[in-house]
């Protein structure tokens, strides 16, 4: 059980991570920081001060950044395999008290696998946004993801299973909206 439950905080940690990529490790490593979290051995420096400096540094950095309207599109496209390999990190991070094997695999599939899908979910947002809003409502797009990212990141540690059954129900909700957003961009174009 302490297993499963640790892959499954990984696993929501590793989702905020397709929000934003920094802020979840910030909000892991002050969580391990203070004893909320306990990380892998081999993971105990996301709580160590230069850890939670650059993190800290990162989060705001990139927070600020999706601000600029044409930097988000372009900080999208770097963002998506980052946020997959700090979402396999962070999962890794969860699961120390099995093989490297299996702790390797499941944060590979797991947690890269949920990060991948929430990060196309808002990168798929975000391409909506732009080509029917012209960008205008990029702002508030932004100041959504962020926030998802800390609630959601911050869920993860306090209550798993909820997380869990957020993340479920997210990805449904970004799986049809996306379906129908690509149609509305489609139907666009060919008018």
């Amino acid at each position: 059980m302490e297993t499963t439950l640790a892959l499954i905080i990984g696993v929501g940690l590793a989702a905020s991570c397709g929000f934003r990529v920094f802020a979840p490790m910030l909000v892991a490593g002050l969580a391990a920081r203070y004893g909320w979290l306990d990380p892998s051995e081999s993971f105990a420096w996301i709580a160590t001060t230069p850890a939670l400096i650059a993190f800290s540094a990162a989060t705001i950095i990139e927070a600020v950044a999706y601000y600029v309207p044409w930097l988000d599109n372009l900080l999208d496209t770097i963002a998506s395999p980052l946020a997959v390999i700090a979402g396999i990190l962070l999962s890794a991070s969860m699961l120390g008290d099995v093989s490297p094997l299996m702790q390797w695999s499941l944060a590979i599939i797991a947690g890269g696998g949920a990060a991948a899908a929430v990060q196309g979910g808002t990168v798929l947002t975000r391409l909506a946004s732009t080509t029917t809003t012209g960008g205008t409502a990029n702002f508030l797009l932004t100041t959504l993801e962020t926030a998802a990212s800390l609630l959601f990141a911050i869920l993860s540690i306090l209550a798993p299973i909820l997380s869990l059954i957020a993340l479920l129900l997210l990805i449904t909700l970004m799986y049809y909206t996306g379906r129908t957003i690509l149609r509305q961009v489609r139907q666009r174009w060919r008018t």
